[in-house]
């Protein structure tokens, strides 16, 4: 606890962590340019084949009956009939058997040009630029692991920045890239440099912030990730053309090179490596800046705490160099799925994970789908995000974490299943109901970083957080490719989506509140909380809570029984 009580000295939220914490949540908003350019790089306007007698420039209009003369329908333009035409100008079928496209017209009318236009994505190549977006999330994944574990080595601050120079590097790339295997290749490592960027600011932001102040700091960075939501359509607004485009949400992040010279190392972080002498010019430089006296003892418990962790840890070692026969107690997923109670509750939480995930990526990708203007349909589903997060704000201390996970993901269910009912004619419906999805499913994803902390014990609070984020990528890569079933159904990923978020919504009901509950520190309270018969141990055994084995480990953590 000692630097939580340095920082309280400092200023939960001081003039020096406000403008710190300004500047790194600012780099969320090209975190969310990568994240959602996709809709527009690939986006699918309807195309036709090229008929034989179209002239290079050919445009996609055709007069309805030549239409449907040369292709089997509406909906089936990747083959088309061989045409001829007779003496009186008229035009005819020569043969009823199809003929493969050797090229496509595309329709400009509203994207001038795309990846899909350019490399061509579509009829047995359409899958491509799902999968495109699929590894993108792929990227995602593998950037969460890999930065997450060089930050934990290294210092956030050099991978926060090697990130940005391979965001910029490979955004770039993507831009200028000859053909779809480099294109897709170069997004993947925008995607993986996206959780570099993001999860590192985030990190670097949280860990500054005083206890009392972090629920609203924690919100307010997915704020700046809304921003940059929308502002991605006013980019795709101004530049038409896809390749300018990439480059265009790229370039911002040169901005937050010259960071280099602002943004501190984290104290927290230097202290886990036991450099003092650092975090200490860290902490006085904010308490100058913030015209506030650090007390010699506020240090001394500082340096303390610092020492006592060194000792602690010298002394783990030595005890694993006299008890090599006995093996490390390491924290592991598997930690979290040895015992029954706390098994249910890390699967809901799986569950809960993959859903908020899949839904918010498939329905933010897809607002394409929900017909009419494409790019207001964006801006809309960018814009209900932030009173889904004033919500949160308002809420999440007053009706607890369970009731308004349920309530959103109910809710979510509801609005997006009725969406994908709605008849056409009430297009605007159609479109009012998928937002009201996308405003609760954005409020339940908020929800269940908090909700998920506050349930994993903290000795694996940092092992299940990361097991969480790890599965529910595996929603946001599938996301894409349902997302391209709806040429198939419009309605289907809609009501996928829907009938997930109802699933996941009822499921929750499982997890045991933790408003004001006390933290859980041991693998033991995590498999006590929320158990039904554990109200009165005390009286059931006659012992100290402390002194009571539970399923294989002491109730205190300090050892396992196998």
């Amino acid at each position: 606890m000692g630097y939580d009580e340095v920082i309280v000295q400092l200023g939960d939220f001081g003039r020096y962590q406000k403008i710190i914490y300004l500047l790194i949540a600012l780099t969320s908003i090209p975190v969310a340019f990568h994240k959602l350019a996709g809709v527009f790089l690939l986006a699918k306007p309807d195309f036709r084949c090229a008929l034989p007698s179209d002239p290079a420039n050919a445009s996609y209009d055709l007069p309805s009956q030549l239409k449907e003369l040369a292709y089997p329908s509406e909906k089936h333009t990747c083959e088309y009939y061989q045409l001829a035409v007779d003496v009186n100008g008229s035009y005819y079928r020569t043969s009823n058997e199809t003929q493969r496209c050797s090229r496509y017209i595309f329709d400009q009318s509203t994207y001038l040009n795309s990846a899909v236009t350019e490399f061509e994505l579509v009829c047995g190549r359409g899958f491509w630029g799902a999968t495109s977006d699929a590894m993108f999330m792929v990227g995602v994944l593998l950037g969460s692991i890999i930065f997450g574990q060089l930050s934990d080595k290294h210092g956030r601050k050099p991978i926060f920045f090697a990130s940005l120079v391979i965001q910029v590097i490979f955004g770039v790339a993507a831009g200028l890239a000859p053909e779809y295997f480099t294109y897709t290749l170069a997004r993947l490592m925008v995607g993986a440099t996206t959780s570099g960027v993001f999860l590192v600011a985030y990190v670097i932001a949280m860990e500054m912030v005083g206890p009392a102040k972090r629920l609203y700091a924690g919100i307010s960075v997915m704020m700046f990730f809304s921003l940059g939501y929308m502002l991605t359509a006013a980019f795709a607004y101004f530049v038409h053309d896809w390749r300018y485009l990439q480059i265009a949400l790229t370039l911002p992040g040169l901005i937050f090179m010259c960071y280099y010279w602002i943004i501190p190392e984290s104290v927290r972080w230097l202290l886990s490596k036991g450099d003092k002498e650092r975090a200490i010019k860290v902490i006085k430089k904010a308490a100058r800046f913030n015209r506030v006296e650090i007390t010699t003892e506020a240090l001394m418990v500082l340096l303390d705490e610092g020492d006592s962790c060194n000792q602690e840890q010298k002394q783990r070692e030595l005890e694993g160099d006299q008890e090599q026969q006995q093996p490390a107690n390491t924290p592991s997923v598997w930690d979290l799925l040895r015992y029954p109670n706390l098994r249910r509750k890390t699967l809901v939480i799986f569950f809960d994970w993959l859903v908020c995930t899949g839904v918010y990526y498939g329905l933010s990708w897809s607002t394409g789908n929900l017909g009419g203007n494409d790019l207001l349909n964006f801006v809309i589903s960018g814009a209900v995000e932030i009173p889904a997060y004033c919500l949160l704000l308002l809420t999440l201390n007053r009706w607890g974490r369970r009731s308004i996970l349920c309530g959103c993901m109910l809710v979510a269910g509801v609005g997006l299943i009725l969406s994908g009912l709605m008849p056409k004619s009430l297009h605007w419906l159609t479109v009012t109901l998928a937002m009201i999805g996308k405003l609760a499913i954005t409020g339940s994803y908020g929800t269940i970083y908090l909700f998920s902390s506050e349930q994993f014990p903290t000795v694996v609070r940092n092992v299940g957080m990361g097991a969480a984020s790890m599965v529910s990528r595996l929603t946001g890569i599938l996301a894409a490719y349902l997302n391209s079933l709806a040429h198939i159904w419009p309605a289907l990923p809609l009501l996928v989506y829907g009938s997930l978020a109802l699933a996941a919504g009822f499921v929750s009901l499982l997890l045991p509140e933790t408003l004001n509950k006390p933290t859980l520190e041991t693998i033991a309270d995590g498999e006590r909380f929320g158990r039904k018969e554990s109200k009165d141990l005390y009286v059931e055994t006659g012992k100290p809570m402390e002194e009571q084995p539970l399923n294989g480990v002491l109730a205190n953590g300090k050892g396992h029984k196998f």
